[in-house]
């Protein structure tokens, strides 16, 4: 098992920037695939990014392809979302998920979530 914590919400405006951390306690981080996903008042759960657990390979949905930087770094059991050029749409809460076999856009391939960190862009 791993538990996931989030940090480094906050609110910004419009075009500013934020770095979300997920530390991950528990066994074995290096092989477990990671993932962001978002959730805005009265939506439905999306995915923003994932990565694997080699770090070969990563995803972006079409909306943050270009603002936001998925990164790793097993040595501290951390995973990041460098979000740049944030919009007033981008604004969320943000989750951490994780799973040793499943990968991909959908929430339902991990599970290990964290409790989230919310996002608030301003215009």
């Amino acid at each position: 098992q791993v538990q996931l914590v989030e940090s480094g919400g906050g609110l910004v405006q419009a075009g500013g920037s934020l770095r979300l951390s997920c530390v991950a306690s528990g066994r074995a981080f290096s092989r477990y695939n990671m993932g962001w996903f978002r959730q805005a008042p009265g939506k439905e759960r999306e995915f923003v990014t994932a990565v694997r657990w080699s770090g070969g390979r990563i995803y972006y949905a079409d909306s943050v392809t270009g603002r936001f930087t998925i990164s790793r770094d097993n040595a501290k059991s951390t995973v990041y979302l460098q979000m740049n050029s944030l919009k007033p749409e981008d604004t969320a809460v943000y989750y951490c998920a994780a799973d040793l076999a499943g990968w991909g856009t959908s929430a339902s391939a991990y599970d290990y979530w964290g409790q989230g960190t919310q996002v608030t862009v301003s215009s």
